[in-house]
């Protein structure tokens, strides 16, 4: 997880926007930014007004110390404007390409498969010295992983630079040899449904509880092993069933940006990493089976000691989970869904059901997935005199648009609200279904097709 927003620089600006943005999260009307800094500007200008000479007298003092105050107010934020216009630069100038992945008509690979693609896919590098990371701009790779559903057809694609392209198509036939991977259009650039006649909701999910507790993976469903196809629960099933529901005029599309986590420290606070974060959460299970007993030694004093008992059944599960998650390699993962259609074609509920899209893989005893609070579609619903005439609504649509198409949330011009994932929970979120998956608007090819071999006698 990670603090998100558009960025900042300027002293004290990260912690006024933490603060206005808590009040609204805690059930009060959005306060945002802009209208406290006009109110102090306005108190500046009625103080001129009753006191003119002492004004004058102290913007004379501010700009007699200019010098010594103007470098330490002006040097973080040019450092950090610094620092993403060079990234910016760098992301610019690489080549990036979407990949539609051909679904084959009869594959019983297990989620375990799609677990290992991403484990070869766990590749950083680009930005190990301060070097590369400030003066060249460069950044870790990171991917897209996308199920969309347009009109009802639903279609798996991956989004990446394109140096990252044979590397992918290698992992992913020796893991699904019967899979068909071509280059496809972006999707998300042939409507526009920020604006009329479309209408929109958007939301970017987050685990519900610390990170390191699990999501319901595909190893509780019993796919670790090949079982028989009448016999195979995928929760994927479900998600797909409901995107393949959608009209020929709807389109609802879901996104996974991630990036390999390399133990930084991250957060609201920025203090601590995943593996510490894990090592508070165990210690605090701990706490809860803790038994305070009270005695009298042999002085007559009465004392107390704490013991811990052995953990109950649900407690050592929780604790297995946790370390068995922690123990596997991580990506950085932002969460994003976007569902749209014409205002007449709209599904009523539509937006209800994409809040519960993730629901098979949420688990009351570990960890859950729902819309961040404070989002986009989940900024201005809950006062009608927040947004009364929709304006900011319509803004905030715009933004995720664009962030989606340009795949953001780890660099400018958008640092969303991530979460922290292993490679078996993105396993599970995504992966090729088996053929036990017979959804009708999930298209399968018959087989794949090849160039004949080059050393063919001829």
């Amino acid at each position: 997880m990670s603090s998100g927003g558009h960025g900042g620089g300027l002293p004290f600006l990260d912690i006024i926007e933490h603060w206005v943005h808590g009040v609204h999260e805690e059930g009060g009307t959005a306060i945002q930014l802009k209208p406290l800094l006009i109110a102090f500007a306005a108190e500046i200008i009625a103080f001129f007004f009753v006191a003119p000479a002492q004004s004058v007298t102290n913007f004379q003092f501010l700009l007699f110390a200019a010098p010594l105050w103007i470098p330490f107010v002006l040097y973080p934020f040019t450092l950090k404007r610094y620092i993403d216009a060079n990234k910016m630069a760098y992301i610019a100038k690489q080549d990036h390409v979407l990949l539609e992945i051909k679904m084959p008509r009869d594959t019983r690979r297990t989620p375990l498969a799609m677990e290992t693609v991403f484990s070869s896919m766990h590749i950083g590098g680009g930005e190990t010295t301060w070097y590369k990371r400030i003066i060249e701009g460069r950044s870790r790779p990171w991917y897209s992983y996308e199920i969309a559903s347009i009109g009802g057809r639903v279609h798996y694609f991956v989004w990446m630079r394109s140096g990252w392209r044979r590397p992918f198509e290698s992992y992913i036939y020796a893991q699904y040899p019967g899979v068909e991977v071509i280059e496809a259009l972006d999707y998300s650039r042939l409507i526009d449904p920020s604006h009329e006649p479309y209408t929109m909701t958007a939301f970017e999910f987050m685990k519900t509880k610390p990170a390191p507790y699990p999501i319901k993976t595909y190893v509780e469903y019993g796919l670790d092993k090949v079982q028989k196809p009448e016999e195979q629960v995928d929760p994927m099933a479900q998600v797909i069933e409901v995107m393949g529901s959608l009209g020929p005029k709807e389109q609802l599309w879901v996104q996974f940006v991630v990036r390999i986590h390399k133990g930084e420290k991250y957060g609201a606070d920025q203090k601590r990493t995943w593996k510490d974060e894990a090592k508070e959460v165990l210690a605090q299970l701990k706490e809860e089976d803790a038994v305070t007993n009270e005695y009298v030694d042999a002085n007559g004093v009465k004392k107390t000691s704490v013991s811990y008992p052995n953990p109950t059944r649900a407690m050592a599960s929780r604790i297995e989970a946790i370390e068995k998650n922690t123990g596997k390699q991580a990506y950085d993962v932002g969460v994003r869904g976007i569902y749209c259609a014409p205002k007449d074609s709209a599904y009523g509920t539509m937006g209800g059901i994409l809040v519960n899209l993730f629901k098979p893989y949420n688990s009351e005893q570990f960890n859950s997935l729902m819309p961040s609070a404070g989002r986009w579609s989940n900024h201005f619903n809950d006062y009608p005199w927040e947004d009364k005439h929709g304006h900011h609504a319509a803004h905030a649509n715009h933004g995720v648009l664009e962030f989606y198409r340009m795949r953001a949330f780890f660099h400018p011009p958008y640092i969303g609200e991530y979460n922290v994932m292993s490679i078996e929970e993105l396993a599970t979120m995504y992966h090729v279904p088996s053929s036990s998956v017979t959804t009708p608007s999930l298209p399968r090819i018959q087989s794949t097709t090849s160039e004949a071999p080059s050393n063919l006698p001829t």
